[in-house]
């Protein structure tokens, strides 16, 4: 199932390939996939993960994976117990290949999911399916149905831990002093423009802005330091192809540096 935030770019990248996924590799040879039972923490949330494991020069992607990356979906139908899922994305890399951007991740995959059960004192039953993307010289939609039983107190797990460390720092912990966003229309929707002022993080910075509306697309960001700011600007189109209000609070600015990632929530204006 394509996610409805899939760009022009992308789609037309998996129907040319569509021919050489069929004639790939059978997805066993190439992905491997489990949910990590993991441990409930004192506060009553239980940490699990997905783990997967990918050939060698495979990659799958992050949340938000570039003009011709492949977004992931989950749907946790099925699950007992289950209230709330919050993903803990861990930093991404950023890859270039003929001219285009995707980010995402290589080889292995540790994506701890934060978990709220209905009854906190009762065993969590998660069920998912996780539609994805996987590629090397070639492109192949996967598929996945995990399950797993999530039993309190469960076990700490040394590989979700590291993933929970290895995520991008908060605004606060990266020296964040100030960031806006200015917001303009165009003809078929608006540009985003923020200007963080940040810490260098090292290396070619790349700025991805996530509108965080789900019907919302949001094109390849272009950035440059400016005056001792880091300025980002990126197109928003609504998928339904009518005008549609931003709501600040729920964008998601993040910084991809050599030396750290930054992940900064909500964008005033000036």
């Amino acid at each position: 199932m394509l996610n409805a935030r899939l760009r022009p770019a992308a789609l037309a990248a998996l129907l040319a390939l569509a021919p050489l996924a069929a004639a790939a590799e059978p997805q066993s040879d190439v992905l491997a996939a489990e949910i990590l039972p993991g441990w409930r923490s004192a506060g009553g949330s239980h940490f699990a993960a997905l783990h997967l494991q990918l050939a060698p020069d495979w990659k799958t992607y992050w949340r938000s994976p570039g003009e011709a990356g492949i977004p992931p979906e989950f749907d946790w139908t099925g699950s007992q117990n289950l209230k709330s899922v919050h993903l803990h994305w861990p930093r991404p890399q950023v890859f270039r290949l003929n001219g285009m951007q995707t980010i995402g991740y290589l080889r292995d995959l540790v994506l701890p999911i934060e978990v709220t059960a209905i009854d906190p004192g009762q065993p969590i039953h998660l069920r998912a399916r996780i539609d994805l993307g996987v590629c090397h010289e070639i492109c192949m939609p996967a598929v996945l149905d995990l399950a797993a039983d999530l039993p309190a107190p469960g076990m700490p797990d040394a590989s979700i831990k590291a993933a929970l460390r290895s995520r991008p720092d908060t605004g606060r912990e990266a020296g964040l002093t100030e960031i806006t966003c200015d917001v303009e229309p165009i003809a078929d929707g608006l540009r985003l423009t923020a200007r963080v002022r940040l810490p260098a993080t090292g290396g070619t910075e790349v700025v991805v802005l996530e509108p965080g509306q789900a019907q919302v697309w949001a094109s390849e960001a272009t950035s440059l330091r400016q005056g001792g700011a880091l300025v980002a600007s990126a197109d928003l189109v609504a998928t339904s192809g009518q005008p549609f209000a931003l709501d600040r609070s729920a964008v998601v600015v993040t910084v991809l540096g050599s030396d750290r990632a930054v992940e900064i929530h909500g964008c005033p204006a000036p």
